[in-house]
C-alpha cells in the first residue's frame, strides 16, 4: 500500500472521478475501485472523505457480500454537473 499522506492528498482529483462513476447509479466500493483501477483500499479512503463532506451517503440495502451501496446526495450531483 501507498502511504496514506500520499493517498489523501489524492482525493480532490479523485473526487471528480469518483462522482462521474457514481452518477451511473449506487455502487459499492469495491464495485467503483474496478471501474476506477485503482486498490478498493485507497477507493474507500476516498469515498469516506466524500461522505464525510456530504457528496455521497450510503443506501440503505447492503449487498450479499455485506457491503454498502453508495449513492449521490444533490450535493453530489451539483458538483457533478446536475448529472446522475
Amino acid at each position: 500500500m501507498r502511504d496514506i499522506r500520499e493517498i489523501i492528498r489524492e482525493e480532490p482529483y479523485m473526487r471528480d472521478r469518483i462522482l462521474r462513476v457514481l452518477s451511473d447509479g449506487p455502487m459499492t466500493v469495491p464495485e467503483v475501485a474496478r471501474k476506477l483501477g485503482f486498490p478498493a483500499d485507497e477507493v474507500m479512503f476516498w469515498m469516506m472523505g466524500l461522505r464525510k463532506y456530504g457528496y455521497i451517503e450510503e443506501t440503505h440495502e447492503v449487498t450479499d457480500d455485506g457491503y454498502y451501496r453508495y449513492e449521490l446526495t444533490e450535493k453530489g450531483r451539483s458538483e457533478n454537473g446536475g448529472q446522475g
